[in-house]
């Protein structure tokens, strides 16, 4: 069975606001590598038109490689997309679900070749924390404090348990850390 993986930004007060954190040539290089090694990446709305900037980076490289290498590698890989507002998506490697996202991810999940499917949307997390489908959580926690904006997990009413398998620290001060749900 294929992995599931929640990938996100976070500032150090839980919020995700992606205009406060600065991604430096590392974590640009972590993220890139992430995509290449996954199928399959799952986006909201609103989340995937903020993504959308990538697209722009392929077509006019900026000159830093790091973002350019991102670029690319966002631009390659499968993105679905969970909207109820978008007509089409206006990438060619991206496409609308057709479904709802709980039998999309098992569908994916349950292929028997392929590599991880990740999800980066803060809105389909939370959907897919409350339906246990996420196998592992990969919270990269940036040296910033927000104040505002929204919080990862906003009305989570349950609770959660997790085990901390991995961390991984950037130079630049930023910290990954790697969960699996406790009871697995």
């Amino acid at each position: 069975m294929r992995k599931l993986i929640a990938a996100i930004n976070v500032t150090l007060d839980g919020f995700c606001d992606h205009t406060v954190i600065a991604a430096d040539e590392e974590i640009h290089q972590h993220y890139a590598e992430l995509l290449d090694n996954a199928d399959v990446v799952l986006y909201g709305r609103t989340t995937y038109q903020l993504m959308q900037f990538w697209q722009e980076l392929v077509k006019n490289p900026s000159g830093e490689k790091s973002m350019d290498d991102f670029a690319v590698a966002m631009d390659k890989i499968p993105k679905i997309v969970f909207s109820h507002t978008l007509k089409n998506t206006e990438w060619d490697s991206a496409k609308l679900a057709d479904r709802p996202i709980e039998d999309v991810v098992k569908e994916l999940k349950q292929s028997v070749e392929g590599r991880d499917i990740l999800v980066g949307s803060r809105s389909l997390i939370l959907q897919l924390m409350k339906l246990n489908l996420i196998d592992e959580y990969q919270l990269c926690f940036h040296p910033v404090v927000a104040g505002r904006g929204l919080p990862l997990f906003e009305n989570v009413n349950d609770r959660f348990v997790f085990k901390l398998i991995k961390t991984k620290t950037f130079q630049g001060g930023a910290v990954t850390l790697y969960y699996q749900p406790a009871d697995r």
